[in-house]
């Protein structure tokens, strides 16, 4: 309920009218219009007779006054004048409400004021019809509200993605059938989180409203304000016509939406699509924004961009060849046992944890996590309803083990596809992180559809997005992706005649789905189409011994291309769907190619 605020109160018309004990009919009036325009209730009742008191406890009191302001969407009440005396012992208070649906409403607060025997001064012989202003003895406060339709939902070109009337739960009409389902949500009844502000905005509590999706996302654009009458009894106070809301076109791409939708399937995962240097969404699937799971070796492009710009290696720096790295006595084997090494180029491109893990580890869980959450972990995901992608503070990352698994996407790191598209499209984009949107350029969402800002402590945003590293460091990073998709494990994703940037990912899982502490994951695409289920785990708790088979691992995939001229980056998780390199990568070569188109 809205309480009703102390507005511009005219303080020399109440000093005017409160005579010298205080105690007088027009003082009782200014302390009682006083109390109420600012909501202070409590202080109204002390000021009622003993019989009103007797009549009706404090808190009905109290919730009379708030339902009669939330029924006129009230939002404030303003003392506009000096109480006068009227016929019958009646001290009449000018006032101004303010209101939501029906404007500036000007009246009198008329209050019976009585001697009460043996009490210090008169008393407000108080009735339910002093609830709101302009109420006559035994009239009761109401109002009939009519919805205006619901505006449609359009695409970046122009197109429809969802119209008709909002009557009933479900999703609205679209050309684009069950395509659009992902990205565009429902309609439904109004959620109880969400039932005290919009019932103060005036919808009824039966109302349809927008409750996931685009549908929430610009709700408060789409379903228009409400209009009707504010009834005392049956005479009309005020009345207000429905105002309809606008067609909202969005960032969102038919051909990519449909494609991403077709690429994965029946497969339980996400697909995110969105543009590098605006963060504009361009097509969502399945699960690809709320999502958590852990991101494995994609989340070496974070350690990488750490790694150099800490100096801990640079893209040359070379390593000995090894099938293992022993972390607190503990081995973590490369995928299939490999041999691998090289320069940090070639390490990327081929996922080689033996190289990763100790160079989490010579990084440190501090400057880890810093570059972590300055790609976007721990920080609100920039979407109402979006989970945040997550990492442990340094503080609890204690040990080579824990340091090494993390860097390489596993132990307690949790990201959802958009955050892993995020990254990438950071690298795309020069260093600068954008901020995800389903709006186009000043197009913004509303109420609802963003959330939290972007611009934290340690980090610079110019309005572009936020500086997570230097575009120097971006290029590197880039190039290294570029090196997965030409000859590493990524080879999957690649386009003919366009030069794609990317990075696998495969994320082993515990019995219960969490993330293994320490597993050697990543398995080399060509491998892992033959033979994908030989590799061995080491991590104790995590199936030591035990073969990695598809079902044990999540598959990833984040890129961009054009590697040069990034107009579209995607990330991909299949769950319990094998090796990155293997299957997410096709399914992102498919959106990349519709978003080339």
């Amino acid at each position: 309920m809205v309480a009703l605020a102390l507005g511009a109160f005219l303080a020399g018309a109440i000093a005017g009218a409160v005579h010298s004990n205080g105690s007088t009919a027009p003082a009782l009036a200014a302390r009682f219009a006083a109390a109420w325009a600012r909501g202070d209730y409590a202080a109204m009742y002390t000021e009622i007779t003993p019989s009103s008191r007797r009549a009706v406890s404090a808190g009905q009191f109290a919730a009379a006054y708030r339902e009669a302001s939330m029924l006129a969407t009230a939002t404030s009440l303003r003392v506009s004048g000096r109480p006068r005396a009227a016929a019958g012992g009646v001290e009449v208070v000018p006032v101004v409400v303010r209101t939501r649906l029906f404007g500036t409403l000007r009246s009198s607060l008329r209050l019976p004021v009585v001697s009460v025997p043996g009490a210090a001064g008169p008393r407000v012989a108080w009735a339910s019809s002093l609830a709101f202003p302009g109420l006559r003895p035994g009239e009761r406060l109401h109002r009939v509200t009519s919805l205006p339709p619901r505006a449609a939902l359009l695409a970046r070109d122009g197109s429809v993605l969802a119209t008709g009337p909002a009557t009933e739960a479900g999703q609205r009409s679209s050309p684009l059938g069950a395509a659009a389902s992902a990205v565009v949500g429902g309609v439904g009844p109004i959620p109880a989180a969400r039932r005290v502000a919009l019932e103060a905005e005036g919808l009824p509590a039966n109302a349809i409203v927008g409750v996931s999706g685009l549908e929430l996302y610009f709700d408060e654009r789409l379903r228009g304000t409400p209009g009707g009458q504010l009834l005392a009894g049956e005479r009309v106070l005020a009345s207000a016509a429905p105002r309809a809301g606008t067609d909202v076109r969005t960032s969102v791409s038919p051909a990519v939406q449909q494609a991403a939708v077709e690429a994965l399937g029946g497969q339980y995962g996400g697909v995110v699509a969105l543009e590098p240097a605006s963060g504009q969404i361009l097509g969502v699937a399945g699960i690809g924004l709320e999502g958590l799971q852990p991101p494995g070796s994609t989340f070496k492009m974070v350690t990488v961009t750490g790694v150099l710009q800490a100096h801990v290696a640079s893209p040359s720096s070379t390593f000995a060849y090894a099938t293992s790295a022993t972390l607190d006595g503990v081995q973590l084997h490369n995928s299939e046992s490999e041999s691998c090494g090289g320069t940090l180029t070639e390490a990327f491109a081929v996922s080689c944890n033996s190289v990763f893990a100790p160079l989490g580890v010579k990084l440190g869980a501090k400057r880890l996590v810093a570059t972590a959450e300055r790609y976007g972990f721990n920080q609100p995901s920039g979407i109402a309803g979006v989970p945040q992608s997550t990492i442990p503070p340094a503080a609890e990352i204690q040990g080579e083990l824990a340091v090494g698994s993390t860097a390489i996407g596993q132990d307690q790191v949790l990201a959802t596809p958009l955050e892993m598209d995020i990254v990438a499209a950071t690298i795309a984009d020069g260093g600068r992180r954008p901020t995800p949107t389903f709006g186009l350029a000043g197009n913004g969402a509303g109420a609802q559809g963003e959330a939290g800002a972007q611009g934290e402590a340690g980090t610079q945003s110019d309005g572009r997005g936020v500086g997570v590293t230097s575009a120097a460091i971006a290029r590197s990073v880039r190039a290294m992706m570029i090196e997965v998709v030409r000859s590493g494990t990524g080879t999957s994703a690649a386009i003919p005649g366009v030069v794609v940037a990317g990075k696998t990912g495969t994320a082993e899982l515990g019995g219960s789905g969490t993330s293994c502490p320490a597993a050697g994951a990543e398995a080399d695409a060509a491998e892992t189409a033959t033979n994908p289920s030989t590799h061995e785990p080491e991590a104790a708790g995590c199936g030591a011994k035990e073969k990695s088979s598809p079902q044990s691992t999540d598959a990833w995939f984040a890129s961009f291309a054009p590697a040069a001229q990034p107009k579209i980056a995607v990330a991909v998780l299949l769950v319990r769907d094998g090796f990155g390199g293997a299957t997410a990568a096709p399914v992102a070569r498919q959106v990349l190619e519709a978003g080339l188109r």
